[in-house]
């Protein structure tokens, strides 16, 4: 396996990982630098080579055994990281409607990739007519490998997309159909807007991700139905509702996407920032319309494929542009629509009630706004003075909300809501229906005089709203024009109606949601739920909300009323009247069969009084498992099965249900036994099986052994079976390590499983696996919690060759770095202007570093003293460097390194502002003396990164710290010559005659990778700013402090501290003694004789020092090379704000002798004001 591309027995296929094709094939690995390309691949004659562009040629060679060339050429100028290769021998399938499309399979999977691609024709076809174009590839081909093989279930290339056979399905499975189909659907998507239209800038890449999922969502409209569509985006949005409350998900902040480069599309993050973007983009269309959406996309692709001058990148301020040219959306709105959408992060948070006025005929809604991401302005806002003018926190979102209003007579919406200006709103909505006249009758005790009716959510009110109001329901924002979290209060009778009588498939999700979280449940919301399970008309995926809701609200309150309305719905359909068992299985109904899938695991939800699962609940279970029989049915009965097995450990057992326990089991066991011999689809029922023995072995741990359960799972984990039950078995078995033996016994058993796994996606779900266990555990983890070997494993693990070749790895490996370190497991750190500066003492003084506790008994030996190299402090406000020989060896615990080689380049710096303009250093290799040639390119030249961090502050007990920072790309496999940069503003050299300040720039060269190093490129996802402290980050240190004696350091420092006091008080005393005696001249001689005194000592001093250079020579390059067998580092100290001032012209080398150590120098730092950018 090499990185970039990847060798499996005869098949060879490259992945297309961030900045890895340079890993591969020569080129220009950046997003900036298109071209065209002519590819030729010879290999042997029984197999085929499958690269972008069109195929021109093959070319059959004379060669015994004879070899075959294919030559393509990829007209589009494109990037360098969509080129991919894909070697094997394949079966090609053309596709029947569409000669310009091709996909290929191994040969096994022929038959089910016939199945599987029916539809893509109607996909390809659908996109060519909304974008009024042409494909721009020319031809498109989709290769499936073996899931072991891919990084991703999805690799895209220019006019090629490699996918898994895992996604291939045959005629027999329905559950894999929907999953499948949308994701070849995205695949082509990403051809459009990604490969062919690409992002200008970092910030822009946000606007393909969305263009690319906007088309999905056309798709799934058109060919899934508009339910399906609806559903999915309701889901969606809720859940960006959840997790945009972080910078992280600010999709066009320039900080966000500065930090995020490259990491932004991993994982739940990743899916948060896409669901966003289609969100605001289909904001935009409702606002427009859609006629007027799909003509800017045209207007995009014309200009890309224009012969004078194509453009085809896209920018947020061009997308902008043509929203208002050719959307005809206003200026000023869009002024304030972007900037809030794209810019900051957080939704709106919406809690209406209203009441009907009868006299006025009239509804009074009121309407308090808030935003996801101020937790306490809501608060605030409550507490308020509702005239106030200063609310906070507010800062509102451009345009108006529609309010829906259902009533006797009918439908009308009134968008009347507006959602910027005060967070408080009081609206009046006038009512179309009046009711009837009816005769006077006397107000009861307790109404109002006016007549109005406060409709109220008390269960004798609950009938009224249909007598005493013409209102049947209320939704707010109905056609989800907006991206907002919105609690509407009315009365469970409106709900009722709105879940039975609206046909909207998101109004009936919201009225199961209102009904369910109901404090006290009636007779009426139970019928009006199980009506709407048992109504084969309704959508299937609310009916299985329905079910789940039934299941929730089943107590002893009710009479376990949700159980037996659940039991009775299955047995309905399902069960055989005269025998009163299961009849054979028929799902020649898909809705009815996804809605019956799910009831048993509704009913294992459902608990008694005690905690437990009622003891109907799991007869009902083992008699489906018992009785299942699927002998005449035409479909696969595996995820039927896998659901039914899944729902078993679910169920918690009591002292009713105990005695089932043992059949359950049995059925598990037959199970396996069976999917064994004959495996099912993608082992899904081994898989489910498996997962449940876990979950029950964990419940029952205090009555079963574990160590049993371990040793029955273990062997799933051999390799010779599929990759996904080898996976899910290493999951489970750590899931038990991690509950036996706690948090470190975990992360050890993961260390060598990953070591111990093959598959490339097979190390990225165990990362992620072992990330979820990291966050289980919770807060910052303790020395108690896990050991300094575990930690140092875990490091050893991240800079190792596996996480280089595996991008997706190595971020989930920083993922569990940083909840380990109690931060949020992204590259993403707190705003930066709400940090407190870095050049505050006392932020310094407070940080603790839980790392440090943990590693210092991992010290390494005693380094040799450092005495070349002593740092005094000077001025009282100033940063200090601690001393040199506490900090070499915080920067790698490498053993295999060779001997480090430390150049410090001092060159002579002009006025403060010059020195400010000259912000970039050039770097030079220790080893063969290469200047590097720009910042850019040698951000990651091939496995080189370095690392730069801030100088520590005086009185710090860390000597390097790097505490707020989020590392992902810091460690990757180095080879030698891997290169760490450090910079030192302002640095003073004690020598004679010399009282200038200079720039100190230090590059260490070491043989192996080192802990943490980071690029000079601050584009890339490595660029650490250090400039401020996060609160919360003060706790603790970075990764870097390890091998490094807390306690000698703050002994040293207060040592120091003393000192100085005491020196201070003397000069204080002397100068007062001195005081009347300045004028005297005999004092005055004095005091020049000593001066002259004290410099023919010096001078005396300099004479008999052996010397092998001049010290006169200041402009030049001293080398401190440290004697073999020393491993020393300096640490990496980089100030964004430290001036550099770089003179690469004049340089000398003192070669050390025997006798002599290097000159000694005194830096000093001085005091640098940081801006709050």
């Amino acid at each position: 396996m090499e990185t970039g591309i990847h060798f499996e027995d005869n098949v060879v296929h490259t992945d297309n990982q961030m900045r890895r094709a340079r890993c591969w094939f020569p080129c220009v690995d950046d997003n900036n630098q298109w071209c065209c390309f002519d590819l030729e691949f010879t290999v042997a004659h029984n197999l085929v080579a499958v690269s972008n562009g069109s195929l021109l040629y093959q070319v059959l060679s004379k060669d015994d055994p004879p070899r075959k060339t294919y030559v393509y050429r990829l007209d589009v100028p494109v990037t360098a990281q969509w080129i991919s290769l894909v070697v094997g021998p394949f079966e090609i399938l053309p596709d029947q409607h569409n000669s310009l499309i091709s996909h290929m399979c191994l040969p096994p999977n022929l038959p089910k990739l016939r199945h599987t691609v029916e539809f893509f024709h109607t996909a390809f076809s659908e996109y060519e007519h909304y974008l009024d174009a042409k494909f721009p590839f020319g031809t498109y081909k989709q290769v499936f490998l073996a899931p072991e093989m891919a990084i991703s279930s999805s690799t895209f290339g220019a006019s090629l997309c490699i996918l898994t056979s895992q996604v291939l399905f045959d005629e027999k499975v329905i559950d894999q159909t929907i999953d499948t189909c949308i994701k070849l659907a995205f695949a082509l998507s990403r051809q459009w807007f990604g490969v062919y239209i690409t992002p200008e800038a970092p910030n822009d890449e946000w606007l393909l991700d969305g263009l690319a999922g906007f088309l999905t969502d056309l798709f799934i409209k058109k060919f899934l139905g508009n339910n399906e569509a609806r559903y999915r985006r309701y889901k969606a949005n809720c859940a960006v509702c959840k997790a945009d409350d972080s910078g992280a998900t600010a999709l066009s902040s320039s900080s966000s996407c500065k930090d995020l480069y490259g990491t932004h599309s991993i994982g739940l993050l990743g899916k948060i920032r896409s669901w966003k973007s289609v969100a605001i983009l289909q904001m935009l269309e409702k606002q427009m319309g859609p006629d007027f959406f799909s003509k800017i996309l045209q207007a995009i692709i014309s200009r890309a494929q224009s012969t004078n001058g194509a453009v085809r990148s896209l920018s947020t301020k061009e997308f902008r542009h043509f929203a208002n040219k050719i959307g005809n959306l206003e200026r000023p709105f869009l002024k304030e629509f972007f900037p809030r959408w794209l810019g900051l992060y957080g939704c709106p948070v919406l809690r209406m009630g209203f009441s009907y006025n009868k006299r006025k005929n009239i509804i009074e809604l009121a309407v308090l706004r808030g935003c996801t991401v101020t937790i306490d302005s809501s608060v605030s806002v409550l507490n308020a003075n509702p005239d106030s003018e200063n609310r906070d926190g507010d800062i509102g979102w451009p345009g108006v909300m529609t309010v829906r209003v259902y009533e006797l007579d009918g439908m009308s919406d009134h968008p009347d809501l507006p959602m910027a200006g005060d967070a408080w709103q009081l609206l009046e909505i006038a009512c179309h229906s009046k009711l009837a006249a009816r005769r006077y009758q006397k107000p009861k005790k307790g109404s109002k005089p006016d007549g109005s009716d406060d409709n109220g959510d008390l269960p004798t009110s609950d009938m009224r709203s249909s007598v005493d109001s013409p209102l049947l329901w209320i939704r707010a924002d109905p056609e989800m024009e907006y991206l907002a979290e919105i609690h509407f209060n009315q009365p469970v009778q409106m709900w009722i109606n709105q879940l039975e009588k609206d046909e909207d498939v998101v109004a009936q999700a919201q009225a199961i949601t209102a009904l369910e979280s109901l404090p006290e449940l009636s007779f009426p919301v139970l019928k009006a739920l199980n009506n709407f399970l048992t109504d084969s008309k309704a959508f299937w995926r609310v009916r299985i909300e329905a079910a789940f809701a039934l299941a929730s609200t089943s107590s002893e309150e009710t009479d376990m009323a949700g159980l037996h309305h659940l039991v009775k719905f299955y047995k309905s359909r399902r069960f055989d009247t005269d025998i009163g068992l299961p009849k054979p299985n028929d799902f020649s109904d898909f809705p009815e069969y996804f809605v019956l899938e799910a009831i048993p695991h509704a009913v294992a939800m459902i608990r008694a009084a005690d905690g437990k699962s009622p003891r109907e609940a799991v007869e009902f279970i083992l008699q489906l498992l018992k009785y299942n029989d699927n002998n005449e049915n035409p479909y696969s009965d595996v995820f039927w099965l896998a659901a039914l097995v899944q729902s078993v450990g679910e169920l918690e057992f009591g002292q009713q249900s105990i005695y089932l326990f043992s059949s359950l089991l049995k059925r598990i066991d037959r199970l396996l036994q069976f999917d064994r011999l004959m495996p099912s689809y993608n082992g899904v029922l081994t898989i489910s099986c498996i997962r449940t023995l876990a979950q029950i072995a964990l419940k029952l741990s205090g009555f079963i052994h574990l160590d049993h359960v371990f040793e029955l799972i273990k062997p799933f984990r051999d390799f010779k079976t599929i990759w996904q039950v080898r996976i899910e078995a290493s999951k489970a078995l750590l899931d038990l390590e991690f509950h036996c033996n706690g948090i470190n016994a975990a992360l050890m058993l993961f260390i060598k499983y990953i070591e111990e796994e093959p598959s490339l996606r097979g190390q990225v779900k165990l990362g992620v696996h072992a990330m979820r266990l990291c966050q289980i555990q919770g807060g910052s983890v303790s020395s108690e919690d896990i050991k300094a070997t575990t930690l140092v494993a875990l490091l050893q693990l991240l800079e190792s060759r596996i996480a280089f070749n595996n991008v997706f790895f190595r971020h989930y490996m920083f993922c569990i770095l940083q909840v380990i370190a109690g931060r949020s497991p992204t590259l993403y750190g707190v705003p930066k202007d709400k940090l407190p500066c870095m050049g505050n003492v006392e932020v310094c003084n407070e940080q603790k570093s839980n790392f440090g506790d943990i590693v210092t008994e991992m010290k390494s030996p005693q380094p040799p003293p450092m005495d070349n190299l002593n740092h005094s402090n000077h001025s009282h406000d100033n940063l200090a460097i601690p001393e040199a020989s506490k900090e070499i060896d915080m920067v790698s615990n490498s053993h295999e390194r060779k001997t480090a080689v430390v150049k410090i380049r001092v060159k002579k710096s002009a006025t403060a502002s010059k020195a400010e303009e000259a912000d970039n250093g050039t770097a030079e290799r220790s080893e063969g003396g290469e200047r590097s040639e720009g910042r850019h390119r040698d951000a990651d030249r091939g496995p080189t990164s370095s690392v730069s961090v801030d100088a520590p502050q005086r009185h710090s007990a860390e000597a390097v710290s790097i505490s707020n920072q989020n590392i992902e790309e810091v460690n990757s496999f180095h080879d030698h010559g891997s290169r760490i940069t450090a910079s030192i503003g302002s640095a003073k050299i004690a020598s004679e005659g010399d009282n200038f300040g200079k720039e100190l720039q230090c590059t260490a060269d070491s043989g192996n990778a080192s802990v943490h190093h980071q690029p000079d490129d601050p584009s890339s996802p490595s660029t650490i700013q250090d400039n401020y402290i996060d609160a919360e980050a003060k706790k603790y240190a970075s990764l870097q402090t390890l091998s490094v004696s807390r306690d000698d350091l703050r002994g040293k420092d207060e040592k120091k501290s003393k000192k100085k006091k005491k020196k201070d008080r003397e000069k204080k005393r002397k100068g007062e003694e001195h005081k009347g005696e300045r004028d005297d001249p005999e004092y005055l001689e004095k005091k020049r004789l000593k001066k002259e005194k004290k410099q023919k000592e010096k001078e005396m001093a300099k004479l008999l020092a052996p010397s092998t250079e001049p010290r006169g020579k200041k402009e030049g390059t001293t080398s401190l090379t440290e004697a073999p067998g020393n491993k020393q580092e300096v640490g990496s100290m980089n100030s964004s704000e430290a001036q550099k001032v770089v003179i690469p012209k004049t340089e000398t080398r003192a070669e050390p002798t025997q006798a002599t150590s290097a000159p000694k120098f005194r830096i000093k730092i001085k005091n640098k004001t940081l801006n709050k950018s």
